[in-house]
């Protein structure tokens, strides 16, 4: 009996000092602690923290990504430096994880098409520090003009590469895949996070202060 009791006032000691679980959120607002839905564009894309863990890495988001149409840059080159934001989650400005393009049906060779012909791309930056841990990934989306047009974004370009991201993570027939993984994903349209209009905005681009949040799952 003494035992017990020893084991039990152990065992609830060592709960209280515990840290308290942090509970998932899908994001915070990048506006509540300083920061912006701004980069040199406008971040009209969120791929939620409540997605599947495995989506929210460095690789599994390019599995994702490839799964609706993207792909590394032509080569796997980039020109130009990268943008940078600050999602308010206490790490200031941080530039872009990575720029993605999409890919045209070819996830080797494709985004050399759109480097010449254009189409959509994104840019993605992560939430992850001390003020705001959540995992998600903002991505700042747009279609973008051809090489001759010096890659700049088409009328509407950011509303329009939003829509075009949505409509393929969304489809159901059939589910996206790439690589042995099929996802699904569930859509929540949010306004507030920025504002509609151009102010701000590269290019002077207006756009309707709508953001996509998506719930990526692996199925």
């Amino acid at each position: 009996m003494f035992i017990s009791s020893v084991f039990v006032f152990s065992l609830v000691t060592l709960t209280l000092a515990l840290p308290p679980t942090k509970r998932a959120v899908a994001y915070v607002d990048p506006n509540l602690g300083g920061g912006s839905m701004l980069d040199d564009g406008r971040m009209k894309v969120i791929i939620s923290g409540l997605s599947s863990p495995a989506v929210l890495t460095d690789d599994g988001f390019l599995n994702f990504a490839q799964a609706i149409g993207f792909s590394f840059e032509c080569l796997d080159l980039h020109l130009g430096g990268p943008q940078s934001a600050n999602l308010g989650d206490g790490n200031g400005y941080v530039n872009q994880t990575t720029e993605l393009r999409q890919d045209y049906g070819d996830a080797l060779l494709g985004t050399c098409l759109e480097s010449l012909i254009g189409g959509n791309h994104l840019r993605v930056f992560r939430q992850n520090g001390s003020e705001a841990d959540t995992g998600a990934l903002f991505l700042a989306v747009s279609k973008e003009e051809n090489v001759f047009e010096g890659h700049t974004i088409v009328p509407d370009g950011y509303n329009i590469g939003r829509d075009l991201l949505v409509q393929n993570a969304t489809n159901t027939n059939p589910l996206p895949s790439f690589g042995g993984v099929t996802y699904s994903a569930t859509l929540e349209q949010v306004t507030g996070l920025l504002p509609a209009g151009s102010a701000g905005v590269n290019h002077g681009i207006a756009t309707d202060g709508v953001t996509s949040v998506l719930t990526v799952t692996i199925v």
